[in-house]
């Protein structure tokens, strides 16, 4: 599936009938999956985001955008964020299976509809605007609703699409292509905009204009052009200002990260916090527009733990709660992960059902009358154990005392466990989702010639499933074996049963899941490929069988 993410900023953010409005145009398109609304009050602007395939995105914006147009009054319209239309941007992002080029074809599209339809002003830019003069949206948005009328006339600023005229309810849209952008801002304790902006200058890439003497006041100094000479800010792909929002009764420093490749949201903050704290001004948190990647989240926790010199191989959920404290993301209002992280909104809860029950209802489903789960999720879940505890033992080693000059050692290991539970966790569902799969395909029709060979065809996939699965479960309950051997060698010393009881764990998830991969091997037809996954089961269980007597041994001579 392809799918590309959209995220129009409306401008509206306290009137949040007139927002319904709008988003229930986006959730009438099949296919197109609502995933955050977030209203400000004091920006008076509405930031709405929602995935889905090119085709489907495109008519959910068309038809926001028509429905912004007819309610919304921009002659009426104030708020401390730049704008220039009722939906002021538009950007269309990448997101799976697509390019950047077709992403920014799509962008034209969709462009060209609202200025031939609507008869909306229709500007291009980043990736979808071919002339790089006018591709930077601060560029086209310079003057803001207010000059526009008179900057609409200029022939070098006649939209892509849509008519040379002012249209003073509407405004004008600003619809392009861009890579992921995390809106961000930081929380102050002054309410001045102008010591806030002297913030922003300092980080932001652009800077700030060199001037002689008084750095505010003073001349503007040039180069041999006539252009402004600039002092690059500290950090790069971040743009940043200064304002001040009286809903909070702060002062903020909004930024745009643009590529959080190369400046991610936790290196922001910090700097933030420097370049506050040279000013003798206190970040008191910060605050996330829109939505954020895990990733961003999960590397945020890591880089705050590390600079305490603890572990960083803790939970996913452990990391993220890390992430929203030490950034003080919940400082203006509950920071919600479910609502927030894409990966969360977008994560299908069938494919977590196992996983997402209590120990006791686990059992019992086990224990009931339907064949699944099976030995194969067991295995699996077995698995998940046994690395757990090797992780547990990795953790406890971090912060052993004496041991201090060693946590790094420690909370690499701890990251290796924290990846094989975490992979192993999501084959306790996939096993029983390929058993299902099978007992479908068994099922389906076979009167004709037709239906005959697709459900043959259907049944030898979902076997084909029926066996990587388990094989899977295989390959990371062995490879576990190594952060077991590790812990059960150099490890905490009063917990070495711990690494002992995990590597029983691990080669139970071995030898389990290998009698999976046999009896639905027996069922597919493509022998090489079996020949083939056999051989590899039956080296796998051997040498975890060995790795196991390593361990043991290890542990014995300990307890002994």
């Amino acid at each position: 599936m392809r799918l590309i993410e959209c995220v129009p900023n409306f401008s509206e953010g306290r009137d949040l009938n007139i927002t319904k409005q709008i988003t229930d145009e986006v959730e009438s398109v099949e296919g197109v999956r609502l995933l955050n609304v977030d209203p400000g009050k004091a920006t008076n602007r509405t930031v709405v985001t929602f995935v889905g395939e090119p085709e489907q995105v495109i008519e959910a914006a068309f038809l926001a955008i028509k429905k912004a147009g007819e309610l919304i009054d921009m002659s009426k319209h104030t708020g401390e964020h730049p704008r220039m239309g009722a939906t002021d941007v538009c950007p269309l992002i990448p997101i799976s299976n697509i390019s950047m080029e077709e992403t920014a074809e799509y962008a034209t599209q969709l462009a060209e509809r609202v200025g031939k339809e609507l008869k909306i002003p229709a500007y291009l830019y980043e990736y979808a605007q071919p002339d790089k003069s006018r591709s930077n949206l601060s560029v086209i948005r310079a003057g803001e609703y207010e000059g526009f009328s008179r900057k609409i006339k200029q022939p070098e600023w006649k939209p892509d699409f849509g008519p040379a005229e002012f249209d003073a309810r509407r405004g004008a849209t600003v619809i392009g292509a861009r890579d992921f952008l995390i809106a961000y801002n930081v929380n102050l304790n002054t309410t001045s905009v102008r010591r806030a902006n002297s913030i922003a200058f300092d980080v932001r890439e652009a800077g700030r204009v060199m001037r002689e003497g008084d750095p505010v006041n003073g001349k503007i100094i040039t180069d041999e052009n006539g252009k402004p000479r600039t002092i690059p800010g500290s950090l790069k792909a971040v743009k940043a200002i200064g304002w001040y929002i009286e809903e909070y009764g702060i002062a903020q420093i909004s930024m745009n990260l643009t590529n959080i490749e190369v400046t991610p949201v936790h290196k922001a903050f910090d700097e933030v916090c420097n370049k506050a704290n040279a000013r003798g001004i206190r970040v008191t948190g910060s605050e996330l527009v829109g939505l954020i990647p895990l990733k961003s989240m999960l590397d945020a926790g890591k880089y705050f733990l590390a600079k305490q010199q603890r572990s960083t191989g803790v939970s996913e959920k452990e990391l993220v709660r890390i992430a929203i404290k030490s950034m003080g993301l919940d400082e203006l209002s509950p920071f919600k992960p479910e609502e927030r992280i894409i990966e969360y909104l977008l994560k299908d809860k069938a494919d977590s059902k196992l996983v997402s029950m209590s120990l006791a209802d686990f059992a019992d489903e086990t224990a009931s009358e339907s064949p699944a789960p099976g030995g194969g999720s067991i295995s699996a879940y077995v698995g998940v154990l046994g690395t757990s505890l090797a992780t547990m033992v990795a953790n406890l080693s971090s912060h052993k005392k004496g041991w201090d000059s060693r946590w790094q050692e420690f909370s690499e290991w701890a990251e290796q466990g924290q990846h094989y539970k975490n992979e192993l966790t999501k084959l306790v569902d996939k096993d029983t989702i390929a058993f299902n799969r099978i007992m479908e395909a068994f099922n389906l029709p076979k009167g004709s010639d037709e239906e005959k060979a697709a459900r043959t065809e259907a049944i030898q996939a979902a076997t084909k499933y029926a066996i990587d699965a388990p094989f899977n479960v295989m390959k990371l309950a062995y490879q576990s074996m190594e952060v077991i051997k590790a812990m059960a060698e150099t490890g905490n010393p009063n917990s070495v049963t711990d690494a002992g009881v995990a590597a029983l764990c691990a080669r139970t998830a071995v030898l389990g899941a290998f009698m999976n991969v046999r009896i639905n091997a027996s069922g597919y037809k493509d022998k090489a490929y079996t020949d083939k996954i056999l051989a590899e089961g039956n080296a796998l269980q051997q040498m975890a069988m060995d790795r196991e007597a390593e361990i043991l041994e290890i542990v014995n001579g300990k307890i002994a």
